[in-house]
């Protein structure tokens, strides 16, 4: 027996690069400013989903994800590693979005997709860090859930349970749950496979319809034009809120009661610091000023 499975990716700026513009006047994320990348969690949740279609086939993976036009790169990198097909939620309604939002959002979706047996995704996301969105999505669907998951051990499709591993403070511990079920991944889980130089090349081309509008706009004709209507897998399904009927008082900064004050760069610098040599007189002081201040001991 196979599996649905709905994977829930982001693609979230790299905060190992948050410059002076990486804040917007209304104290959200300026996601144009900053290099874009698919969320490290998600792709150890990824992961967990593509050898869950390894051990069951005909098992199919979505991707979900919600952002600008260029954020169908998450689906098409989700492509290049095994997913099926992939859904992008956006419009300017979902901008400045927060857990909550983000969460509606995504169950609403999700509600669209219909037919799920697993929903997985990352733990939290590098740009928030709050660990929250997957947690709400599950509430929001009346569902079971797992979290920091580092391990699906077994899917029992007579049952319609499911065995994982959890890695949490103070140890390891094994649960099961029914399904549907939604999980959330740690980093410490096994990380993604490479890309498959395939399945790259099947969807290479793939695109959605704003990243088509983004090259056409000066008038320029769309490379490869007619395959987009002979492949219909190289279309990356675009979903508005209206598509979704959503609640627009539901979505982005009108649903989302968090607000940003600020963001910015934290660097720890020693104060001072002290140069030693490997002699025994040197290695002794260090430790009687170690002892001294109570570092140590």
């Amino acid at each position: 027996m196979s599996l649905k499975i709905v994977v829930l990716a982001k693609q979230v700026p790299d905060t190992r690069n948050v410059g002076k513009d990486a804040m917007t006047a209304e104290g959200t994320v300026n996601r144009a400013a900053l290099p874009a990348i698919f969320n490290p969690e998600d792709l150890n949740a990824l992961e967990q989903a593509l050898r869950l279609k390894d051990a069951h086939p005909g098992s199919t993976i979505t991707i979900l994800t919600m952002g600008p036009g260029r954020a169908a790169e998450v689906i098409r990198e989700g492509l290049f590693r095994g997913a099926d097909n992939g859904y992008l939620l956006t419009d300017r309604a979902f901008a400045g979005a927060d857990t909550l939002a983000t969460s509606y959002a995504l169950a609403t979706a999700i509600k669209k997709i219909g037919e799920f047996d697993i929903i997985i995704g990352g733990r939290q996301a590098i740009d928030g860090d709050t660990a929250q969105v997957g947690p709400q999505v599950a509430e929001k669907l009346g569902l079971t859930q797992i979290t920091y998951a580092e391990e699906i051990l077994n899917v029992n499709l007579a049952d319609k349970r499911i065995t994982v591993k959890r890695h949490i403070d103070g140890g390891v511990e094994t649960v099961e749950g029914p399904l549907p079920i939604v999980i959330t991944v740690n980093g410490s889980a096994a990380p993604c496979r490479p890309r498959n130089a395939k399945l790259v090349m099947k969807y290479k081309r793939a695109l959605g319809a704003q990243e088509k509008a983004a090259i056409t706009k000066d008038g320029a004709a769309l490379p490869y034009a007619e395959l987009y209507d002979k492949l219909p897998y190289l279309n990356i399904t675009e979903w508005s809120v209206a598509d979704v009927d959503g609640d627009l008082k539901q979505c982005g900064l009108s649903g989302s009661p968090t607000k940003v004050k600020a963001i910015q760069n934290i660097s720890f610098q020693a104060k001072e610091s002290k140069t030693l040599t490997g002699s025994d007189a040197d290695i002794e002081g260090l430790i009687v000023e170690l002892l001294e201040n109570h570092t140590i001991g």
